[in-house]
């Protein structure tokens, strides 16, 4: 098994919303915001090579959704999906998998594109089976006034209009799925949001999504301010976070602007960040 930084390009985010209650006195140091107080944020996915399956973790934001709505999150780079799939030999037709950690805009606006010839929506990624969890699909299509805005339907319900759609059973909070990797259930961010936690040559590897945005996020207070239920993802970040720990996990982040991924240390402040290092280095 192999795995594979996808860069999508990166985007900007209120930083004051995505740390909460922490002051940005503090939190400017590891996460420095612009005169409009905005951080910048990647949108790294993850490719899982795995014999035939080629499984895509996330897909990034898309470009179909209007311009007046990409101009409040002013996107920059030249990373694109194609191009870092491209960079590795691949095609998104070779994609058979294509993996959700949950359906908020800027992690799965990829999967679904606009046929401008015709007008109508499409799978992204035609050969691909898509993964969701029918909570969080629940969740995502009758979607809470506080995360409407992030659940847009044109990325969603085309999912399932393709009949890609599938879902992992939920029977823990730790399961295994047909993917050859297991995922890690939490409801903190969102409800049944899904980290993947791989195992390649002895080591484990989670994919942090939205429980982890970067490496400034690893003190336990320091919750975003976009969590639906802030003191559950406290708990959940002090189980999963001494777990890391303990187990000597590699955290990759899709959020963090510089840092790939890291291990952690455990200090008398709780779980801090230890190594930080490119996702190649530590295959």
């Amino acid at each position: 098994m192999k795995l594979h930084p996808i860069e999508t390009g990166h985007f900007k985010l209120d930083g004051g919303a995505m740390f909460g209650v922490v002051p940005k006195s503090i939190w400017q140091k590891t996460n420095p915001a612009d005169s409009n107080n905005l951080i910048d944020m990647a949108m790294r996915c993850l490719l899982v090579e795995d014999g035939k399956r080629l499984t895509l973790i996330d897909t990034g934001i898309g470009n179909k959704q209007s311009e007046k709505f990409f101009s409040h999150y002013f996107l920059h780079g030249d990373a694109t999906l194609d191009k870092s799939l491209e960079r590795l030999g691949f095609h998104r037709y070779d994609i058979t998998d294509v993996f959700l950690t949950h359906l908020h805009f800027d992690h799965c606006g990829g999967a679904i594109e606009l046929d401008k010839s015709t007008g109508q929506f499409r799978s992204a990624f035609p050969n691909a089976h898509y993964w969701t969890n029918e909570r969080h699909w629940q969740w995502a299509t009758k979607p809470n006034p506080r995360e409407k805005a992030s659940f847009l339907s044109d990325n969603i319900l085309p999912i399932q209009e393709s009949g890609q759609l599938n879902f992992i059973e939920r029977t823990s909070d730790c399961c295994a799925t047909p993917l050859g990797f297991d995922v890690l259930f939490v409801d903190g961010h969102t409800d049944s949001m899904m980290l993947p936690l791989i195992s390649v040559n002895g080591r484990k590897f989670c994919y942090m999504a939205d429980l982890l945005p970067s490496v400034g996020h690893i003190p336990l207070a320091y919750v975003m301010g976009y969590d639906t239920r802030p003191l559950i993802t406290l708990e959940e970040k002090a189980r999963i976070l001494n777990q890391a720990v303990a187990e000597e996990w590699v955290l990759v982040y899709e959020h963090d602007p510089i840092n790939e991924c890291s291990t952690l240390q455990q200090t008398e402040k709780g779980p801090r960040v230890g190594e930080v290092f490119a996702l190649n280095t530590a295959l």
